[in-house]
């Protein structure tokens, strides 16, 4: 199996990149979210790696973290989502987007996906329910962001966004919609969950 590809980025096409690896030519399909993370070509880059096997084809799926891929795993191991279909969920919806989505049951937000109707949505949402962790999400937005907060520990800095997504959803908003917004808010170190949720309120109307 191939765990990852590191070499140049060659080429980007459509659906997929190619990556120079000694001179060999990789070619990985990956999700538009993150082809439009990546680099200029030219430049080197670092690519996990999920290879399918069919009877007539090997195909390489790439991802720009493990966290991708673990949840591009889940994706496919659900019936009726393929590669390509997982693909397409990750492209409308980052992996802790589709965290929201599963735990508070948003089929309109997983229907966003190109070729996911209603039965397949609440299909998944019912066999991820477990795997998909909302925990898991609020720990990428502290572990990712706490470095710019001085002075709030983890625990805190993730339970006062928490507290306002929530605020949010019971408000009406949608999951995703409402993540989005509390992650655009600069939080500080005495920031109550109030002034995080009337912030988040004034990005979510202009």
């Amino acid at each position: 199996m191939i765990a990852y590809v590191r070499g140049t980025l060659a080429a980007m096409e459509e659906e997929r990149v190619i990556i120079d690896v000694g001179g060999i030519g990789y070619g990985v399909y990956m999700a538009g979210r993150a082809m439009g993370m990546l680099p200029r070509t030219g430049k080197e880059v670092k690519i996990h790696t999920y290879l399918h096997v069919k009877e007539d084809m090997m195909q390489l799926y790439g991802f720009l973290t493990r966290d991708e891929l673990s949840v591009f795993r889940m994706l496919i191991g659900v019936n009726g989502i393929g590669p390509k279909g997982a693909l397409g969920i990750l492209s409308a919806l980052s992996p802790d987007d589709l965290r929201f989505a599963v735990a508070s049951n948003d089929v309109k937000a997983i229907q966003a996906a190109p070729g996911i109707g209603k039965k397949t949505a609440e299909k998944l949402i019912l066999e991820l329910k477990d795997k998909l962790k909302l925990e898991d999400a609020l720990e990428h937005i502290s572990d990712g962001e706490m470095s710019s907060v001085s002075g709030t520990s983890d625990a805190g800095y993730a339970e006062v966004q928490s507290e306002a997504v929530q605020a949010l959803t019971a408000l009406g908003y949608g999951s995703t919609e409402a993540l989005k917004a509390v992650k655009q808010v600069e939080i500080t170190e005495d920031m109550k969950v109030e002034e995080v949720l009337k912030q988040a309120l004034r990005k979510m109307m202009f």
